[in-house]
């Protein structure tokens, strides 16, 4: 049978131009490949057979040139092991420079994290994902290979109808629900379908949120909030306001749950105007002291848009969400992604399905809720202990808390948090410029975020970094030293 250049090993891309002919000119390529760093020391070469076929010249040409470069010290060639990059008195390319470390001999990256937005990640549930993947992988159609439709799989949607109905009490219909590479996606997609006009926001928010409705061509406006969530009785006082995005469950950062008042208002506003509620269920899988709030789309599902991921629940890295959609928004949105919008992988969907249908999701939320509660009893132990006055609140869901701070100190204590190696992100990080100037002093504090084996030191470094309880002369909180100051 015919050989075909297919039917070859290994690939070497090389370019043979030049002066000199075909075996001067493979010798300069495979030099300059060599020199460069492109073939590293120790790199198995195509036989000269192969090569000869890839390149379509006489194998007679590539064996006088691999010994030649034998010979020259740029290539070995022993029995049975092939022909390859020799370890040479050329090095491996030097790695890139490091930066420098900061000050007092710390990297810039934290020794501890307490920044929001990641779970603990190593806590991912490996052994039960591989056996769900299994499973499914086992069970699924042909068909399940090929590109798939931009709603995403009907096993995970289908299996999604009956979780989100019986744990967050969602009007799901698998026909309705859309399967996004995670929450922004989601979020890119509705403010598009929505068209023009302008999108309220809650005054506290991520700005990457804004940033990807503004993006779509939407403005913003901010909606205030407060100890009792984001006001929403204002959207009735908004022009040009065609929808609101709302983490009812758990606002984030605020750690608030939004009012039965203001839920009503929120829905009323949308029945009375045509516009909709997008309703971001941040962290509403995670509540510990009482029953969780059910979802807002209960209450409506066709002027509310529910949002979910599992991005806390699992990991972020899965890149998987998932949007339930009024009637009226399905068509648009799949026309949207339809077009070539980033889809999610058909295996995880797949093994997300069979991960929820077998019960090992609830199994694992369960078992993540004991882990979170048991860090945030430790957290608030350790300030009701060592720092009676920072209060605490937004404790009773979530993955982090929030620590008031005494006017004007919250950006000298997360510098001063930097010196213990310490990763902090502040109130004010996450307020919209855009609405009006917030004097509240705060630190968001992710609990959930460290593994296990770290939180304890984690949690140390906290309550160092955090302003004393006894204040100056003057009722202010002292300067925060570095390390290695202390007693100058």
């Amino acid at each position: 049978m015919e050989n075909s250049w297919a039917t070859f090993g290994r690939d070497l891309h090389l370019d043979l131009t030049g002066p000199g002919g075909l075996r001067a000119a493979l010798l300069r390529a495979l030099r300059d490949a060599v020199r460069s760093g492109r073939l590293v020391p120790g790199t198995r070469l195509p036989s000269s057979r192969s090569l000869a076929a890839d390149l379509g010249i006489a194998r007679n040409t590539v064996a006088d040139a691999y010994a030649e470069l034998v010979a020259e010290g740029w290539l070995s060639a022993r029995q049975g092991s092939g022909t390859r990059v020799a370890e040479r008195a050329l090095p491996r390319a030097a790695p890139a420079a490091r930066r420098a470390p900061g000050p007092a001999g710390h990297a810039d990256r934290p020794r501890f994290d307490l920044t929001p937005g990641t779970p603990d990640v190593s806590a991912f549930p490996r052994t039960a994902w591989l056996a769900a993947a299994r499973r499914a992988l086992t069970a699924a159609p042909s068909e399940a290979f090929g590109y798939g439709s931009p709603m995403g799989r009907p096993e995970l949607r289908t299996v999604l109808a009956d979780y989100l109905a019986r744990a967050r009490g969602v009007r799901a219909d698998p026909d309705r629900i859309v399967i996004c590479a995670g929450f922004m996606q989601g979020l890119a997609l509705l403010s598009r379908a929505l068209g023009s006009g302008r999108l309220a926001v809650e005054s506290y928010g991520l700005d990457f949120h804004r940033s990807v409705i503004t993006r779509a061509g939407l403005g913003t406006v901010p909606l205030l909030v407060d100890e009792r969530g984001a006001r929403t009785e204002e959207l009735a006082t908004l022009d040009d306001v065609r929808a609101a995005l709302l983490t009812p469950a758990h606002q984030f950062p605020t750690g608030v749950p939004l009012h039965p008042e203001r839920r009503a208002a929120a829905v009323n506003w949308a029945r009375d105007t045509g516009g909709f509620i997008l309703e971001d269920d941040y962290d509403g899988e995670f509540r510990y002291d009482r029953q969780p709030v059910g979802a807002l789309q209960g209450l409506d599902a066709d002027h509310v848009v529910y949002l979910g991921t599992a991005s806390k629940s699992l990991a972020p890295a899965l890149r998987l969400s998932w949007m339930v959609l009024p009637d009226r928004l399905v068509d648009p949105v799949l026309a949207l992604k339809g077009t070539g919008e980033w889809q999610s992988g058909t295996l995880d969907q797949l093994t997300l399905a069979e991960f929820l249908s077998s019960g090992a999701y609830d199994r694992h939320l369960r078992s993540m809720r004991l882990r979170y509660r048991r860090r945030r009893d430790q957290l608030v132990a350790a300030l009701a202990d060592r720092a009676p006055h920072v209060h605490v609140s937004g404790i009773a869901a979530g993955l982090h808390v929030v620590l008031e701070l005494p006017s004007g100190t919250e950006q000298s204590i997360i510098q001063g948090a930097r010196w213990q190696g310490l990763a902090l992100e502040g109130l004010s990080r996450f307020h919209d410029p855009s609405a009006p100037p917030a004097s509240r002093d705060a630190l968001v504090v992710a609990y959930g975020t460290p593994p296990d084996h770290s939180f304890a030191n984690a949690l140390d470094a906290l309550l160092r970094a955090l302003p004393p309880g006894e204040l100056g002369e003057e009722g202010e909180v002292g300067e925060v030293k570095k390390p290695g100051e202390e007693g100058r």
